[in-house]
Protein backbone atom coordinates (compact mmCIF):
# COMPACT_ATOMS: atom_id res chain seq x y z
CA UNK A 1 0.00 0.00 0.00
CA UNK A 2 2.94 2.38 0.97
CA UNK A 3 4.38 1.87 -2.24
CA UNK A 4 1.05 2.50 -4.46
CA UNK A 5 0.61 6.12 -2.43
CA UNK A 6 4.35 6.90 -3.31
CA UNK A 7 3.89 5.77 -6.90
CA UNK A 8 0.82 7.65 -7.16
CA UNK A 9 2.44 10.79 -5.94
CA UNK A 10 5.22 10.64 -7.98
CA UNK A 11 3.17 10.10 -11.14
CA UNK A 12 1.00 13.49 -9.90
CA UNK A 13 4.29 15.28 -9.36
CA UNK A 14 5.86 13.95 -12.58
CA UNK A 15 2.85 15.36 -14.60
CA UNK A 16 2.23 18.54 -12.70
CA UNK A 17 6.35 19.19 -13.94
CA UNK A 18 5.63 18.19 -17.18
CA UNK A 19 2.23 20.46 -17.69
CA UNK A 20 4.08 23.57 -16.13
CA UNK A 21 7.06 22.90 -18.56
CA UNK A 22 4.51 22.25 -21.31
CA UNK A 23 3.21 25.84 -20.78
CA UNK A 24 6.29 27.78 -20.27
CA UNK A 25 7.67 25.81 -23.57
CA UNK A 26 4.31 26.86 -25.21
CA UNK A 27 4.36 30.46 -24.54
CA UNK A 28 8.78 31.06 -24.92
CA UNK A 29 9.07 28.40 -27.89
CA UNK A 30 5.65 27.60 -29.61
CA UNK A 31 4.60 31.10 -29.92
CA UNK A 32 7.56 32.41 -30.47
CA UNK A 33 8.50 30.57 -33.76
CA UNK A 34 6.63 29.78 -37.22
CA UNK A 35 7.58 26.29 -37.91
CA UNK A 36 9.99 23.43 -36.64
CA UNK A 37 12.74 24.99 -37.89
CA UNK A 38 15.93 25.17 -35.51
CA UNK A 39 14.93 27.59 -33.01
CA UNK A 40 12.47 25.88 -32.24
CA UNK A 41 13.63 22.46 -32.50
CA UNK A 42 16.51 24.45 -29.51
CA UNK A 43 13.99 25.70 -27.32
CA UNK A 44 12.34 22.13 -27.32
CA UNK A 45 15.48 20.25 -26.30
CA UNK A 46 16.56 22.48 -23.77
CA UNK A 47 13.02 22.85 -21.70
CA UNK A 48 12.72 18.46 -22.12
CA UNK A 49 16.11 18.21 -20.98
CA UNK A 50 16.23 20.73 -17.93
CA UNK A 51 13.87 18.85 -16.22
CA UNK A 52 15.06 14.96 -17.12
CA UNK A 53 18.58 16.48 -15.71
CA UNK A 54 16.80 18.08 -12.58
CA UNK A 55 15.03 14.87 -11.54
CA UNK A 56 18.67 13.12 -12.46
CA UNK A 57 20.38 15.44 -10.20
CA UNK A 58 17.99 15.02 -7.16
CA UNK A 59 17.79 11.12 -7.71
CA UNK A 60 21.84 11.28 -7.66
CA UNK A 61 22.04 12.96 -4.47
CA UNK A 62 18.97 11.18 -2.68
CA UNK A 63 20.32 7.76 -4.17
CA UNK A 64 24.10 8.27 -3.29
CA UNK A 65 25.81 8.32 -7.07
CA UNK A 66 29.17 7.95 -7.43
CA UNK A 67 30.10 11.57 -6.31
CA UNK A 68 31.54 12.86 -9.92
CA UNK A 69 28.19 11.92 -11.11
CA UNK A 70 26.67 14.03 -8.69
CA UNK A 71 28.68 16.87 -9.97
CA UNK A 72 27.94 16.46 -13.23
CA UNK A 73 24.35 16.64 -13.17
CA UNK A 74 24.65 19.08 -10.34
CA UNK A 75 25.33 21.77 -11.80
CA UNK A 76 22.85 21.82 -14.99
CA UNK A 77 20.28 19.96 -13.17
CA UNK A 78 20.10 22.21 -10.09
CA UNK A 79 20.43 25.05 -12.00
CA UNK A 80 17.22 24.35 -14.14
CA UNK A 81 15.80 23.89 -10.90
CA UNK A 82 15.82 27.83 -9.80
CA UNK A 83 15.63 28.66 -13.67
CA UNK A 84 12.36 26.66 -14.31
CA UNK A 85 10.74 28.64 -11.18
CA UNK A 86 11.88 32.05 -12.48
CA UNK A 87 10.76 31.28 -16.22
CA UNK A 88 7.43 30.14 -15.19
CA UNK A 89 6.66 33.58 -12.83
CA UNK A 90 8.19 35.59 -15.71
CA UNK A 91 5.96 33.83 -17.96
CA UNK A 92 2.70 34.43 -15.60
CA UNK A 93 3.59 37.85 -15.46
CA UNK A 94 3.81 38.48 -19.19
CA UNK A 95 0.14 37.22 -19.40
CA UNK A 96 -0.39 40.33 -17.74
CA UNK A 97 1.77 42.43 -20.14
CA UNK A 98 0.75 40.73 -23.20
CA UNK A 99 -2.33 42.65 -23.65
CA UNK A 100 -0.47 46.10 -22.99
CA UNK A 101 1.84 46.03 -25.29
CA UNK A 102 -0.54 44.66 -27.82
CA UNK A 103 -2.76 47.92 -27.37
CA UNK A 104 0.43 50.02 -27.63
CA UNK A 105 0.68 48.27 -31.06
CA UNK A 106 -2.80 48.43 -32.06
CA UNK A 107 -3.12 52.31 -31.43
CA UNK A 108 0.15 53.13 -33.17
CA UNK A 109 -1.21 51.42 -36.45
CA UNK A 110 -4.64 53.30 -36.03
CA UNK A 111 -2.56 56.85 -35.89
CA UNK A 112 -2.16 57.30 -38.86
CA UNK A 113 0.60 55.75 -41.82
CA UNK A 114 3.36 53.36 -41.00
CA UNK A 115 6.57 53.86 -42.14
CA UNK A 116 8.69 51.20 -43.49
CA UNK A 117 12.51 52.04 -44.81
CA UNK A 118 11.62 55.78 -45.29
CA UNK A 119 8.36 55.00 -47.22
CA UNK A 120 5.15 55.97 -45.54
CA UNK A 121 2.96 53.24 -45.95
CA UNK A 122 -1.03 53.20 -45.51
CA UNK A 123 -2.12 51.20 -42.13
CA UNK A 124 -3.23 48.07 -41.94
CA UNK A 125 -6.50 47.10 -42.71
CA UNK A 126 -8.63 44.50 -39.73
CA UNK A 127 -8.42 41.78 -42.45
CA UNK A 128 -4.75 41.98 -43.86
CA UNK A 129 -3.90 42.02 -40.30
CA UNK A 130 -6.41 38.79 -39.52
CA UNK A 131 -4.51 37.23 -42.80
CA UNK A 132 -0.90 38.16 -40.87
CA UNK A 133 -1.46 36.98 -37.77
CA UNK A 134 -3.40 33.59 -38.83
CA UNK A 135 -0.63 31.44 -38.69
CA UNK A 136 0.84 32.39 -35.66
CA UNK A 137 -2.95 31.98 -33.89
CA UNK A 138 -3.00 31.14 -30.39
CA UNK A 139 -4.47 27.69 -31.42
CA UNK A 140 -1.68 26.97 -33.73
CA UNK A 141 -3.12 24.56 -35.73
CA UNK A 142 -2.01 25.04 -39.46
CA UNK A 143 1.92 26.28 -40.11
CA UNK A 144 2.19 26.44 -43.98
CA UNK A 145 5.54 25.12 -45.68
CA UNK A 146 6.01 28.75 -46.85
CA UNK A 147 6.08 30.15 -43.24
CA UNK A 148 9.58 28.49 -42.87
CA UNK A 149 10.79 31.31 -45.43
CA UNK A 150 12.96 34.05 -44.79
CA UNK A 151 11.78 36.92 -43.22
CA UNK A 152 11.71 40.03 -45.46
CA UNK A 153 9.75 42.98 -44.97
CA UNK A 154 6.74 41.46 -47.59
CA UNK A 155 6.79 38.48 -44.78
CA UNK A 156 7.36 41.06 -41.58
CA UNK A 157 5.87 38.81 -38.37
CA UNK A 158 2.28 39.24 -38.04
CA UNK A 159 1.71 41.47 -34.58
CA UNK A 160 0.76 38.53 -32.14
CA UNK A 161 4.10 36.77 -33.45
CA UNK A 162 5.81 39.54 -32.59
CA UNK A 163 4.09 40.60 -29.28
CA UNK A 164 4.75 37.16 -28.49
CA UNK A 165 8.60 37.29 -29.32
CA UNK A 166 8.70 40.47 -27.01
CA UNK A 167 7.28 39.37 -24.11
CA UNK A 168 9.08 36.29 -24.51
CA UNK A 169 12.17 37.57 -24.67
CA UNK A 170 11.93 39.79 -21.52
CA UNK A 171 10.49 36.89 -19.68
CA UNK A 172 13.28 34.51 -20.71
CA UNK A 173 15.94 37.45 -20.38
CA UNK A 174 14.82 37.77 -16.82
CA UNK A 175 14.70 34.94 -15.75
CA UNK A 176 18.35 34.34 -16.65
CA UNK A 177 19.38 37.04 -15.01
CA UNK A 178 17.60 36.75 -11.98
CA UNK A 179 19.10 33.12 -11.51
CA UNK A 180 22.51 34.78 -12.70
CA UNK A 181 22.73 36.96 -10.14
CA UNK A 182 21.60 35.14 -7.28
CA UNK A 183 24.08 32.10 -8.09
CA UNK A 184 26.77 34.45 -8.48
CA UNK A 185 25.93 36.14 -4.85
CA UNK A 186 25.99 32.48 -3.72
CA UNK A 187 29.37 32.00 -4.84
CA UNK A 188 31.29 34.78 -3.77
CA UNK A 189 30.31 34.07 -0.21
CA UNK A 190 28.43 35.38 2.86
CA UNK A 191 27.91 38.64 3.84
CA UNK A 192 28.45 39.77 7.32
CA UNK A 193 25.28 41.10 9.25
CA UNK A 194 25.49 42.26 13.20
CA UNK A 195 22.74 42.14 15.87
CA UNK A 196 23.24 43.27 19.05
CA UNK A 197 21.02 41.15 21.60
CA UNK A 198 20.42 42.43 25.31
CA UNK A 199 20.06 39.43 27.82
CA UNK A 200 19.04 40.60 31.22
CA UNK A 201 20.64 37.71 33.08
CA UNK A 202 24.22 38.66 30.91
CA UNK A 203 26.74 39.78 33.32
CA UNK A 204 28.45 43.04 32.87
CA UNK A 205 31.80 40.97 32.51
CA UNK A 206 29.99 39.62 29.68
CA UNK A 207 28.83 42.80 28.08
CA UNK A 208 29.94 42.90 24.36
CA UNK A 209 30.36 38.99 23.84
CA UNK A 210 30.45 38.01 20.26
CA UNK A 211 29.13 35.05 18.85
CA UNK A 212 29.78 34.16 14.82
CA UNK A 213 26.78 32.42 13.76
CA UNK A 214 27.27 30.65 10.62
CA UNK A 215 24.69 27.93 9.46
CA UNK A 216 23.40 25.85 6.25
CA UNK A 217 27.03 26.18 4.56
CA UNK A 218 25.85 22.75 2.75
CA UNK A 219 29.01 21.85 1.32
CA UNK A 220 28.26 19.25 -1.60
CA UNK A 221 28.93 18.51 -5.07
CA UNK A 222 28.13 21.98 -5.89
CA UNK A 223 29.79 24.06 -3.13
CA UNK A 224 33.51 22.55 -2.03
CA UNK A 225 36.56 23.42 -0.35
CA UNK A 226 37.16 26.99 -1.86
CA UNK A 227 33.79 28.07 -0.89
CA UNK A 228 34.88 26.57 2.84
CA UNK A 229 37.60 28.59 2.64
CA UNK A 230 35.51 31.53 2.15
CA UNK A 231 32.95 31.13 4.93
CA UNK A 232 36.37 30.12 7.31
CA UNK A 233 37.97 33.91 5.74
CA UNK A 234 34.83 35.63 6.49
CA UNK A 235 34.30 34.13 10.17
CA UNK A 236 38.02 35.00 11.01
CA UNK A 237 37.76 38.59 9.54
CA UNK A 238 35.25 39.36 12.45
CA UNK A 239 37.46 38.42 15.29
CA UNK A 240 34.41 36.86 17.20
CA UNK A 241 34.98 35.82 20.70
CA UNK A 242 32.95 32.24 19.87
CA UNK A 243 31.86 30.42 16.67
CA UNK A 244 28.67 28.67 16.71
CA UNK A 245 28.16 26.33 13.49
CA UNK A 246 24.58 25.71 13.59
CA UNK A 247 24.24 22.43 11.56
CA UNK A 248 23.59 21.64 7.80
CA UNK A 249 27.06 21.69 7.23
CA UNK A 250 27.39 19.06 5.11
CA UNK A 251 25.27 17.35 2.21
CA UNK A 252 27.59 14.34 2.03
CA UNK A 253 29.63 11.33 3.21
CA UNK A 254 32.68 12.25 4.88
CA UNK A 255 34.53 10.22 2.42
CA UNK A 256 33.47 12.61 -0.18
CA UNK A 257 33.47 15.86 1.44
CA UNK A 258 36.02 15.60 3.87
CA UNK A 259 38.43 17.12 2.08
CA UNK A 260 35.86 20.32 1.36
CA UNK A 261 35.21 20.67 5.28
CA UNK A 262 39.00 20.43 5.68
CA UNK A 263 39.12 24.03 5.86
CA UNK A 264 37.34 24.91 8.91
CA UNK A 265 40.22 23.13 10.87
CA UNK A 266 41.16 27.12 10.29
CA UNK A 267 38.76 29.00 12.25
CA UNK A 268 39.59 30.95 14.93
CA UNK A 269 38.10 32.34 18.29
CA UNK A 270 38.74 32.88 21.71
CA UNK A 271 36.38 30.84 23.13
CA UNK A 272 36.95 28.05 20.27
CA UNK A 273 34.20 26.64 17.94
CA UNK A 274 30.74 24.39 18.50
CA UNK A 275 28.41 22.52 16.33
CA UNK A 276 25.14 21.31 16.39
CA UNK A 277 23.54 19.02 13.97
CA UNK A 278 21.12 19.54 11.28
CA UNK A 279 18.32 17.79 9.52
CA UNK A 280 20.82 17.47 6.37
CA UNK A 281 23.84 15.59 8.53
CA UNK A 282 21.20 12.98 9.39
CA UNK A 283 20.97 12.13 5.73
CA UNK A 284 24.83 12.19 5.60
CA UNK A 285 25.92 10.09 8.13
CA UNK A 286 25.87 11.94 11.84
CA UNK A 287 27.33 10.03 13.84
CA UNK A 288 31.10 10.32 10.94
CA UNK A 289 30.75 14.31 10.93
CA UNK A 290 30.54 14.22 14.72
CA UNK A 291 34.01 12.85 14.46
CA UNK A 292 34.73 14.57 11.77
CA UNK A 293 34.27 17.79 13.43
CA UNK A 294 36.01 17.12 16.13
CA UNK A 295 39.33 16.49 14.33
CA UNK A 296 38.65 19.75 12.98
CA UNK A 297 39.34 21.22 16.08
CA UNK A 298 35.15 22.24 16.73
CA UNK A 299 33.45 20.96 19.89
CA UNK A 300 29.90 19.12 19.30
CA UNK A 301 27.47 19.92 21.87
CA UNK A 302 25.27 16.42 21.60
CA UNK A 303 22.20 17.62 23.81
CA UNK A 304 25.14 18.96 26.15
CA UNK A 305 25.83 22.46 27.93
CA UNK A 306 29.03 23.93 28.46
CA UNK A 307 29.77 26.65 30.96
CA UNK A 308 31.44 29.89 29.59
CA UNK A 309 32.40 33.00 31.50
CA UNK A 310 29.20 35.14 32.20
CA UNK A 311 26.95 32.54 30.31
CA UNK A 312 25.82 29.03 29.78
CA UNK A 313 26.50 27.50 26.49
CA UNK A 314 24.10 24.72 25.27
CA UNK A 315 23.12 23.16 22.43
CA UNK A 316 20.41 20.09 21.43
CA UNK A 317 20.37 17.56 18.54
CA UNK A 318 18.16 18.41 15.59
CA UNK A 319 14.85 16.88 15.43
CA UNK A 320 15.53 14.77 12.46
CA UNK A 321 17.83 12.51 14.67
CA UNK A 322 14.66 10.90 16.60
CA UNK A 323 14.59 9.07 13.21
CA UNK A 324 18.11 7.29 14.52
CA UNK A 325 16.98 7.79 18.60
CA UNK A 326 19.23 10.84 18.59
CA UNK A 327 16.71 13.53 18.46
CA UNK A 328 16.83 16.59 20.73
CA UNK A 329 16.92 16.15 24.53
CA UNK A 330 16.11 19.40 26.67
CA UNK A 331 15.80 17.91 29.66
CA UNK A 332 19.75 16.96 29.61
CA UNK A 333 21.25 19.57 27.79
CA UNK A 334 19.25 22.26 29.89
CA UNK A 335 17.65 19.92 33.07
CA UNK A 336 20.03 20.85 35.62
CA UNK A 337 21.85 23.99 35.43
CA UNK A 338 21.94 27.15 37.32
CA UNK A 339 19.09 29.26 36.03
CA UNK A 340 19.82 32.48 37.42
CA UNK A 341 23.21 32.23 35.16
CA UNK A 342 22.18 33.45 31.15
CA UNK A 343 21.58 30.67 28.78
CA UNK A 344 22.28 31.09 24.93
CA UNK A 345 21.04 27.50 23.00
CA UNK A 346 22.63 26.39 19.73
CA UNK A 347 19.08 24.10 17.79
CA UNK A 348 19.22 24.11 13.89
CA UNK A 349 15.77 24.07 13.57
CA UNK A 350 13.54 27.56 14.96
CA UNK A 351 10.52 25.81 15.92
CA UNK A 352 12.72 24.31 18.65
CA UNK A 353 11.74 27.78 20.09
CA UNK A 354 8.85 26.75 21.92
CA UNK A 355 11.08 24.22 24.25
CA UNK A 356 13.41 26.48 24.62
CA UNK A 357 11.20 28.80 26.14
CA UNK A 358 9.64 26.20 28.67
CA UNK A 359 13.71 25.40 30.19
CA UNK A 360 14.06 29.30 30.47
CA UNK A 361 16.98 29.34 27.69
CA UNK A 362 17.50 33.53 27.38
CA UNK A 363 18.50 33.42 23.50
CA UNK A 364 18.41 30.90 20.30
CA UNK A 365 20.82 30.81 17.48
CA UNK A 366 18.98 28.99 14.64
CA UNK A 367 19.30 28.62 10.85
CA UNK A 368 17.82 25.96 8.73
CA UNK A 369 15.20 28.37 6.69
CA UNK A 370 17.76 29.91 4.21
CA UNK A 371 15.72 33.00 4.64
CA UNK A 372 12.98 31.11 2.15
CA UNK A 373 16.33 31.23 -0.67
CA UNK A 374 14.50 31.13 -4.10
CA UNK A 375 12.13 33.80 -3.52
CA UNK A 376 8.31 33.70 -2.97
CA UNK A 377 9.91 30.55 -1.05
CA UNK A 378 9.90 32.84 1.81
CA UNK A 379 6.26 32.45 1.94
CA UNK A 380 6.20 28.81 2.27
CA UNK A 381 9.17 28.69 4.99
CA UNK A 382 6.93 31.13 6.92
CA UNK A 383 3.77 28.81 7.14
CA UNK A 384 6.80 26.01 8.31
CA UNK A 385 8.40 28.42 10.82
CA UNK A 386 7.91 30.88 14.06
CA UNK A 387 10.97 33.10 12.53
CA UNK A 388 12.00 32.98 8.86
CA UNK A 389 14.93 34.98 9.23
CA UNK A 390 16.18 37.88 12.27
CA UNK A 391 15.52 38.60 15.62
CA UNK A 392 12.47 37.66 17.35
CA UNK A 393 11.12 37.60 21.12
CA UNK A 394 9.02 34.18 21.99
CA UNK A 395 8.10 35.01 26.07
CA UNK A 396 11.41 35.41 27.29
CA UNK A 397 13.43 34.29 24.97
CA UNK A 398 14.74 35.71 22.05
CA UNK A 399 15.57 33.60 18.85
CA UNK A 400 17.76 34.77 15.90
CA UNK A 401 17.23 32.63 12.83
CA UNK A 402 20.47 32.93 10.52
CA UNK A 403 19.61 33.08 6.70
CA UNK A 404 22.91 30.68 6.36
CA UNK A 405 26.21 30.71 4.41
CA UNK A 406 25.23 28.58 1.70
CA UNK A 407 22.38 27.09 -0.66
CA UNK A 408 20.47 23.44 -0.99
CA UNK A 409 19.58 22.00 -4.58
CA UNK A 410 20.24 25.16 -6.71
CA UNK A 411 23.56 26.83 -5.81
CA UNK A 412 21.54 30.16 -5.76
CA UNK A 413 19.65 32.63 -3.58
CA UNK A 414 16.90 35.55 -4.81
CA UNK A 415 15.40 37.57 -1.87
CA UNK A 416 17.55 36.11 0.40
CA UNK A 417 21.19 36.50 0.62
CA UNK A 418 23.42 34.26 2.92
CA UNK A 419 24.98 35.53 5.65
CA UNK A 420 27.22 35.43 8.62
CA UNK A 421 26.09 36.91 11.64
CA UNK A 422 27.87 38.52 14.32
CA UNK A 423 25.68 38.28 17.36
CA UNK A 424 26.89 40.39 20.56
CA UNK A 425 25.48 39.88 23.60
CA UNK A 426 24.62 43.10 25.54
CA UNK A 427 24.03 43.05 29.78
CA UNK A 428 21.27 44.97 30.91
CA UNK A 429 23.71 46.09 34.08
CA UNK A 430 26.35 47.96 31.82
Amino acid sequence: MAVLVIALVALVAVAVLGGLHWYVWRRLVRDTTRAWGPARITGTVVLVAGPVLMIAALAAERGGAPFWLQQTLGWPGFLWMALAIYLLLAVLAGEVLRPLVRRILERRGQAGTVVADGEPQAPSTPASEEAASAPASEEGLSEPASEAAPETPQNAPSRRLFVSRVVGGAAAAAAVGTVGYGTYGVLRGPSVKRVTVPLAKLPRSAHGFRIAVVSDIHLGPLLGRGFAQRVVDTINATQPDLIAVVGDLVDGSVKNLGPAAAPLAGLKARFGSFFVTGNHEYFSGAQQWLEEVRTLGIHPLENARTELAGFDLAGVNDLQGESEGQGPDFGKALGDRDTTRACVLLAHQPVQIHEAVKHGVDLQLSGHTHGGQLWPGNFIAAAANPTVAGLERYGDTELYVSRGAGAWGPPTRVGAPSDITVVQLASKQA
